[in-house]
């Protein structure tokens, strides 16, 4: 039987940086559950050296056009070179699912943990005006659909309080939900005579990101932290998802 898939020796690979720069690309997208085919499709169409979020918003822009799909992709494990994009025959693998991984292990391990920023989720989705606990389960579910199971949110324990006027909030009991399911980690806080006393919540998330290698989903670029912890400065930059709610649950860029 012949190979259906090359991965090519360390002597015959290509070292230049824009073979790199490709091979990185790949191994991003993978991560986030798409396919070398899928990823192949848009490089065809933008070239291989577009913007890493111009791509990724290509990808999610078509996941939500079902037609674009019409003809069959195939999962390689052949990297791409700056000059050519090889084709490949279809192996009937579903064209959103997830990568081929060249040990013969199970897909799903491929898949980078996600750490998500609840508040700024909940607020993103609540126009800046209601802290909506919704936001927050339909970002859980994008990425439990992608077959990611490592999926932690941040949120602040004071946001299980009583709704007040000045802090809405809608659909609080998702939080509990979440919790229950341990995709949700409350942040600790205190009340210290009639002042609450909160942790940084953005600490939390990024340390979680750094230590375990995961993508952290925030509009939040988190500057301050990058200062105070120069060490989370290539997390930061590398591994920071942002998203957009729009008519679609969430569409990340």
């Amino acid at each position: 039987m012949e190979p259906t898939g090359f991965t090519p020796s360390p002597d015959e690979s290509d070292p230049s940086p824009s073979h790199q720069h490709l091979e990185a690309q790949l191994d991003f997208f993978h991560k986030l559950g798409y396919s070398t085919a899928q990823v192949k499709v848009v490089l065809k169409k933008y070239g291989p050296e577009t913007d890493r979020n111009q791509v990724l918003g290509e990808l999610v822009r078509m996941k939500a056009d079902p037609s674009f799909w019409q003809e069959p992709l195939t999962t390689l494990s052949i990297p791409l070179t700056q000059d050519t994009i090889p084709s490949t025959e279809s192996t009937g693998t579903s064209p959103l699912g997830s990568p081929t991984r060249k040990d013969g292990g199970d897909d799903k391990d491929a898949l980078r943990p996600i750490v998500i920023d609840g508040s700024n989720v909940a607020m993103s989705h609540g126009n800046k005006e209601v802290f909506s606990c919704m936001g927050i389960q339909l970002a859980v579910d994008f990425f439990l659909e992608r077959g990611h199971t490592a999926v932690t949110v941040f949120v602040p324990s004071w946001r299980k309080e009583q709704p007040r006027p000045d802090v809405p909030i809608s659909d609080q009991k998702i939080l509990a939900d979440l919790e229950r399911k341990k995709y949700l980690t409350f942040t600790p806080s205190r009340r210290v005579g009639h002042k609450r006393v909160v942790c940084n919540d953005d600490k939390f998330i990024v340390q979680l990101a750094f230590d375990t290698g995961g993508v952290i989903v925030s509009n939040d670029v988190y500057r301050d932290l990058q200062v105070d912890k120069p060490e989370w400065k290539s997390c930061i930059e590398e591994r920071l998802l942002m998203y957009s709610f729009c008519a679609m649950p969430l569409l990340s860029p």
